[in-house]
């Protein structure tokens, strides 16, 4: 749970002007990049639309406390839907462009490359995604019935289905979903699993999002090894009791 104050009230009080399209994000963080042999500290870039969305926060507090130094304290911005770069730690200052912020961090790191039209592209919006929590990789489990548990998670709109295959992807059938208690929260999941024969088996969790986007099931493949949101698979052992 964060507690701050929206980005776009800052925004509004500083008033923007017209053609403004992106919000630099300066954090205090940074260090010496051998590829660029240069001292660089850690910028990213927000499109205005986003830098006023309300759920965007310059964040304080995290779950009623003072953030501590780890989580960016004295302040922080909060992105919430996008992958964790987006909410810069340790902010120090904020700048409003009228062009396409071009940055080391927004430009060379952080980005899908190849992105799905080909050139490269900062990352931004998480992909939908599931994890198996329970049973874990490796586990014994007695024939019988097990509740498989898992979480799911989309970037700016919620998971609307998920779905598990305990035969290498030949089939598939619904998990039980808990809706989000908030927007942009993780869903817990469970599936009620009864196994009769001993032998290796492969959990597999796929989940789809209300964009009906879906997780693939090989990851696509980026130079820098990003947003990798392929099916969780799991091997277990299933033996007699």
């Amino acid at each position: 749970e964060w507690r701050g104050v929206p980005l776009r009230t800052v925004l509004d009080l500083a008033g923007l002007q017209p053609g403004a399209r992106e919000v630099v994000c300066i954090g205090a963080d940074g260090g010496f990049e051998k590829e660029v042999g240069a001292q660089l500290d850690f910028r990213r870039s927000l499109p205005l639309e986003k830098a006023l969305a309300p759920e965007t926060l310059l964040a304080y507090e995290m779950n009623g406390a003072p953030l501590t130094p780890e989580h960016g304290f004295p302040l922080r911005l909060v992105v919430p839907g996008w992958y964790g770069m987006a909410s810069v730690k340790w902010l120090v200052g904020l700048r409003v462009v009228a062009d396409s912020f071009d940055g080391w961090f927004q430009r060379d790191r952080y980005v899908l490359d190849p992105a799905p039209d080909g050139g490269v592209a900062p990352l931004t919006r998480l992909r939908v995604k599931s994890h198996i929590a329970w049973p874990t990789a490796g586990e014994r489990l007695p024939v019988g019935r097990h509740r498989v548990r898992g979480m799911a998670w989309s970037g700016e709109v919620p998971v609307v289905r998920v779905e598990v295959s305990t035969d290498r992807g030949a089939t598939w059938r619904p998990a039980a979903l808990s809706a989000p208690v908030s927007p942009f929260a993780w869903q817990p999941w469970t599936f009620d699993w009864e196994v009769a024969e001993p032998g290796a088996y492969e959990l597999w969790a796929r989940a789809t999002d209300a964009r009906g986007e879906s997780q693939p099931l090989r990851p696509s493949w980026n130079r820098l090894g990003y947003a990798n949101n392929a099916v969780h698979r799991v091997p277990v052992h299933v033996v007699t009791a």
